[in-house]
């Protein structure tokens, strides 16, 4: 029999001083089976970090949200749709391949992968090169010991808040904080 996903639901309050957007967003996140409480938290602050964008970038008239992620190789970890349903970012965790990568590019206006894990580096060396000629395609690396430590913050039902502040953020469950401060390593050319 096959296992299902587990429901995780939360409450996201995003304090977003770079950008000056202020919301909440009450979420539901689908961990699939093979996917670790690490890899679901760089999702939910790769989100957060991109939150702002219902803002900046749809004017208000968007949907930030979770794409069926590993359940579903066609569709985003993280998507921003607007009114129109156009898919103005999609956002890929982990270590993808410049092949989905390339699909993605094609599919939305915008691309950011997180990666992060102690194999992001060799993955980063391997890729660099394919990566880079996608012009769409920004690359953050998450420090290890920080998606570690969001992994933490992990439970089925969550309260949390992020303020975003010189590009890190501060995620917090209770008394619990972590920071989160993406190092970039590609960003998207205007080509």
């Amino acid at each position: 029999m096959a296992l299902s996903a587990t429901i995780f639901k939360c409450t996201l309050s995003v304090a977003d001083v770079d950008h000056g957007y202020y919301a909440e967003h009450a979420l539901t996140l689908a961990r699939h089976p093979s996917e670790t409480d690490e890899r679901m938290m760089v999702r939910l602050a790769a989100l957060a970090f991109h939150a702002h964008a219902v803002q900046t970038v749809c004017q208000g008239d968007g949907d930030i949200g979770f794409g069926a992620g590993l359940s579903s190789p066609e569709d985003p970890d993280v998507r921003l749709v607007d009114f129109t349903g156009r898919k103005r970012l999609w956002i890929e965790v982990g270590q993808p391949l410049d092949k989905p990568l390339l699909k993605a590019s094609q599919q939305s206006d915008a691309v950011a992968v997180y990666a992060y894990s102690h194999q992001a580096e060799i993955w980063w060396k391997a890729e660099q090169a394919k990566i880079s000629r996608l012009s769409k395609v920004n690359v953050w690396r998450i420090p290890t010991e920080q998606s570690q430590a969001l992994a933490a913050l992990a439970e089925r039902s969550m309260q949390l808040q992020a303020t975003i502040q010189d590009g890190a953020a501060l995620i917090s469950r209770g008394s619990q904080t972590v920071t989160v401060e993406p190092e970039r390593w590609q960003e998207a050319s205007s080509r």
